[in-house]
């Protein structure tokens, strides 16, 4: 049995075709669409409507739309950002920050979202983070030190509180003549 088309068809890219071809109602939809899988910036969803091809003028009436009645606020995505990646992938301020920037919310948003986490919380989260590490590494290794150092700078922690962190955390586990930061050469970072 042959099914009769629909009045508003799928188009390859899965986005609901306008049947009017109304640019403002594709925007909306498109938004919809995008913000019931996860809030978004409102620099992403104009990067978004910009290759669907909505015109600039249309794509900032529908976006100042949904400003207005909340369903696109760049600060409260920053701090849920901040505070997700924080918690699950153990992000520090700088990492997070860049993170935001690529998003395209506004430096000082950005600012005020990772001034939330405060250098206490991100010694704490390095230590979890290095304690787990240390549970599939020798801690008497050579390269246990550069690895664990590379692996906090790689989540864009400072290296003076990485350096406290992994000697630390290395004491706790017996090992003595940990290097501090400034004897250590900073080209054993790649070795991790």
């Amino acid at each position: 049995m042959r099914r009769e088309p629909t009045r508003a068809s799928t188009n390859p890219a899965g986005e609901q075709a306008d049947p009017d071809g109304d640019p403002e109602t594709a925007a909306r939809a498109i938004c919809l669409r995008l913000l019931t899988d996860r809030a978004r910036t409102r620099a992403e969803l104009a990067g978004v409507l910009r290759k669907r091809g909505i015109p600039d003028s249309v794509a900032e009436g529908v976006l100042s739309r949904f400003s207005e009645v909340g369903l696109i606020d760049d600060a409260t995505f920053a701090e849920q950002w901040v505070r997700t990646r924080h918690s699950t992938r153990g992000l520090a301020r700088r990492a997070l920050a860049a993170e935001l920037r690529r998003k395209g919310v506004d430096g000082e948003v950005a600012g005020q979202a990772v001034a939330a986490l405060d250098r206490d919380s991100e010694a704490r989260r390095a230590r979890e983070l290095v304690d787990r590490r240390l549970r599939t590494l020798s801690a008497n290794d050579a390269r246990v030190v550069p690895r664990l150092v590379g692996m906090l700078a790689r989540k864009g922690y400072p290296s003076g509180l990485s350096y406290q962190v992994v000697r630390e955390a290395l004491r706790e586990h017996g090992v003595d003549g940990v290097p501090d930061e400034a004897d250590f050469e900073l080209d054993h970072l790649g070795d991790s």
